[in-house]
């Protein structure tokens, strides 16, 4: 489709917005749009329907299919309310959570979803106020519900909100269930199908319960309550960045023995501007400043932090020289995982049914980790639901001790399916305190995990490439990584590739093709080299960037070597993403 044909088409669906159905304010929007000479903002509303990716509905706010706004909010609800309806036509009453966090819109998106799903027969508890992700999965499998919505773009800029559809187990959605709700939602041509009108009598309102219920579980993962109560006066510096973490995770801190959490007064303030941060995102140094200033001041431990949606963690300790470095990704899930591992050991309660799981990208250190313990570890594609999906087939097969992936995300207990910042906030503090009866701090902790285990440095790079443009740039990047891959990086030679998109690993010394045992296809291609080095390529499937993850190996030849073997890594790193002429 050339542009001329896509301004068209384009133009045609924004001119069914301007139609009495839809309200003054997107009539108006649309009509702007429409009459600028400018077209780009009209084509990016439009040229095409939000799409369940790999965290569900995401998108700007605003006017236009491509938007969201109460109309695609609407269709997509009205849609899961017929799948809904259709698969669970058995049960006497189908329920649903619905959840949102601080965002814009995200209460007045949450009450139309209520409302949306009531006049469609199905019982909606609806909590009270924002609530963490976690606590929406937790809720739909305590409430023995069919189903969840939790309206939340997570760590994305102010301009964003989404949808994230849960199933039964507390799990996002996978296929068929997110497949056959797009078919769904799209048969949903007109609004005159969304039932909007609710039903009063099916909404409850849920809060208290939950919480309690929710943080007296969280407590049963506890490994070392002797040392929670002998470090009991560790100073540690939290912050929500504005968001719902606020909701328990202080709480479940004091229920774990922590006496000395630390406030950022400003960050506790709800508000979907994210004024002290340029983004919510606890993955960037700069939306930590104010709590590890907050820490120098009163000389804390560990600073820890959640996303606005309370399911993404970060953490920074002190080095040696007692400034705060940030832990990435990468390391959170490996110290987590190491310290249940390890805490499972010291209790005697490993018996070889023990599993963890990581996604493709995330370092290769856990899995030398869990096999030096006797604990297996699955591998799965990025996002929680493929984790999730991991612990519904091996359930009753296997015991799940932990899972992760490297965009700071972790999962300790069952009784949740999706990442969860409150147990693994809870774990870190709690790591802290065993570290110090073994007298260290986390950083010292880190350095004792490479030593054991081997050196390894990791370092993800997003390159952003918005609108359609971009799409099609992504598309075009992908396809000639795959006909053309680099023969070596970082002088070291390509020894396998493995790609997810028809799951063909090819040893490239034997020319020996394997199929790999995924559930799945995937747009995902990663590069092995002779000296251990991990390169995963991936577009994102909720935002308009791909994304490119680097793991090397090297030596270390002792715990005193570390910093410098972390800037020998660095330029290894930098020479990969150059061979790779990634910017």
């Amino acid at each position: 489709m050339d542009n001329q044909e896509l301004l068209k088409t384009v133009e045609a669906r924004a001119e069914k917005w301007l139609g009495p159905q839809y309200d003054e304010q997107t009539r108006l929007e649309v009509k702007a749009m429409l009459e600028a000479d400018d077209k780009t903002p009209l084509i990016e509303a439009f040229y095409k329907d939000l799409e369940f990716g790999t965290g569900g509905l995401r998108g700007i706010m605003g006017a236009g299919t491509n938007r969201m706004n109460i109309y695609t909010v609407g269709s997509a609800t009205q849609g899961l309310a017929n799948y809904l309806n259709d698969c669970f036509k058995e049960l006497p009453q189908i329920s649903v959570v619905v959840g949102f966090d601080v965002r814009h819109n995200s209460r007045k998106f949450a009450e139309l979803a209520a409302n949306i799903f009531s006049a469609n027969g199905i019982k909606v508890y609806l909590f009270d106020d924002g609530c963490p992700t976690p606590e929406v999965s937790y809720a739909i499998r305590k409430l023995g519900c069919q189903s969840g919505v939790m309206i939340t773009a997570s760590h994305n800029p102010r301009e964003y909100n989404g949808y994230k559809a849960y199933w039964s187990d507390g799990a996002q959605m996978i296929s068929p269930h997110d497949v056959k709700t797009i078919e769904y939602v799209e048969a949903i041509t007109s609004l005159d199908q969304v039932k909007f009108e609710g039903d009063k009598k099916l909404i409850e309102v849920i809060g208290p319960d939950i919480d309690r219920q929710f943080l007296a579980d969280v407590h049963t993962l506890s490994l070392s309550p002797e040392s929670d109560r002998r470090h009991s006066d560790m100073k540690i510096v939290y912050t929500p960045l504005h968001g719902v973490g606020t909701r328990l995770t202080y709480r479940s801190l004091e229920l774990w023995g922590f006496n000395e959490v630390i406030h950022v007064p400003e960050q506790d303030i709800h508000n979907g501007d994210f004024p002290t941060v340029k983004s919510p995102n606890p993955e960037n140094h700069e939306a930590l400043e104010m709590a590890i200033e907050k820490a120098k001041k009163v000389g804390a431990q560990i600073v820890l932090a959640a996303d606005p949606d309370a399911d993404r963690i970060a953490l920074a300790v002190r080095d040696k020289k007692g400034e705060y470095q940030l832990v990435n990704g990468n390391q959170l899930v490996m110290m987590l995982l190491n310290y249940i591992i390890t805490r499972n050991a010291e209790l005697g309660r490993i018996k070889g049914d023990e599993y963890c799981v990581k996604t493709i990208v995330t370092t290769e250190t856990i899995k030398r980790i869990a096999d030096a313990n006797n604990v297996k570890c699955f591998d799965c594609y990025t996002g929680f639901k493929w984790i999730a999906n991991v612990m519904r087939d091996m359930e009753g097969k296997g015991r799940y001790i932990g899972g992760g992936e490297e965009s700071y995300g972790f999962l300790a207990e069952t009784f949740v399916r999706d990442k969860d910042s409150i147990s693994a906030n809870s774990l870190m503090a709690e790591m802290a305190a065993w570290a110090a009866d073994k007298g260290m701090n986390l950083y010292e902790l880190l350095i004792d995990i490479y030593a054991k285990y081997g050196f390894s440095r990791e370092r993800g790079v997003s390159v952003v490439r918005p609108g359609k443009s971009g799409a099609d740039e992504i598309v075009a990047m992908m396809k000639e990584f795959r006909e053309n891959p680099p023969r070596e990086l970082a002088g070291s030679p390509i020894v396998e590739i493995k790609d997810y998109s028809d799951l063909n690993c090819r040893n490239l010394k034997t020319g020996e093709v394997t199929k790999m045992n995924f559930p799945t296809t995937s747009n995902v291609l990663q590069f092995f080299t002779e000296s251990g080095d991990k390169i995963s390529i991936r577009p994102s499937g909720t935002e308009p960037k791909i994304k490119f993850y680097v793991e090397v190996r090297e030596d270390m030849a002792s715990k005193e070597d570390y910093e410098a073997t972390v800037v020998k890594a660095e330029k290894h790193i930098d020479q990969i993403l150059s061979d790779l002429k990634v910017k």
